[in-house]
């Protein structure tokens, strides 16, 4: 078990040294890109609005060198990695320890210049995420939390607190570009008066914003990893909830019955996934404040 690298006598050490790593990836491989990226630098993978670039696969190279080194014997599920490979994805079935790397998140904003993108890293072992950074480096943002010991950013305990029944609920949903016909539908029940859903930017800094208590809830269709596993850990230990619509925790090594809530409070994520499954008032999900992945 590699509980002790987080929690034990030399966690503070630890948990510096892997936000210095973060850190040193953004400054080394994105940042010196940000608004500076030339056209052959930015690749479709799957479609026009779905984008890679020379920074996301560069960082995610120096994260997977550094945290590897930083923990040996430990492996990595990287955005990028999987897109090569998808037998990668295995790893998060296996003993070792896992990091989960998005080394840009929010792609499409980082190539339009938006400060609006992350880096996001996850230390999970057998199916359980111990630990998680979210890093906002055009907007000097450094969240962190660990498992039953709290979410910071920069350096400030996160509580994100229970929302207001009486004020419209706003909830980030997946991009309409990424959706299926019954995803669609599913996030089409959330058009209901007091909810105000949007497309979501970046899902790393919805998670925050979650964790922040500054937006209700996220709902999402998708399952990639790299994208929840740091945002699911913020939010929980922040005092959110989530669950997917089966009422079951979100599992980041897949099989998940989707689409998925987490919230600033378990009753809003009750309030989202009743929403989300076409509930009649009183057929509650079940889901419990800090439930996480």
């Amino acid at each position: 078990m590699i509980g002790d690298f987080v929690t034990g006598a030399e966690a503070a050490r630890n948990l510096s040294a892997i936000e210095e790593a973060v850190r040193k990836a953004a400054a080394a491989e994105i940042m010196p890109r940000y608004r500076q990226l030339a056209a052959h630098e930015i690749i479709e993978k799957n479609g026009p609005h779905d984008l890679v670039t020379v920074a996301d696969r560069l960082a995610e190279e120096h994260l997977t060198a550094s945290l590897t080194t930083l923990l040996p014997g430990s492996v990595v599920v990287g955005e990028e990695a999987v897109h090569a490979d998808p037998a990668v994805l295995g790893a998060l079935h296996g003993d070792a320890p896992v990091w989960i790397i998005d080394p840009v998140d929010g792609t499409r904003q980082f190539v339009h210049g938006d400060p609006g993108f992350a880096t996001l890293v996850a230390l999970a072992e057998q199916g359980e995420v111990l630990a998680s950074w979210t890093y906002a480096p055009a907007l000097d943002q450094m969240a962190v939390a660990v498992r039953g010991r709290g979410a910071y950013l920069n350096g400030e305990r996160l509580h994100s607190g229970s929302a207001d029944p009486d004020a419209v609920l706003e909830i980030a949903t997946s991009h309409p570009d990424f959706t299926s016909l019954e995803e669609d539908q599913a996030f089409a029940r959330l058009v209901v008066s007091g909810v105000a859903p949007r497309p979501c930017g970046s899902a790393g800094l919805e998670y925050l914003h979650v964790a922040q208590g500054v937006l209700g809830a996220v709902a999402f269709g998708w399952e990639n990893p790299w994208d929840h596993a740091a945002g699911l850990l913020l939010v929980a230990e922040a005092g959110g909830a989530s669950a997917t619509v089966a009422g079951e925790p979100f599992r980041i090594a897949g099989g998940n019955t989707l689409p998925f809530t987490a919230a600033r409070d378990a009753a809003t994520a009750r309030r989202v996934l009743d929403l989300l499954r076409g509930a009649r008032p009183g057929d509650e999900a079940v889901v419990e404040p800090g439930e996480e992945p």
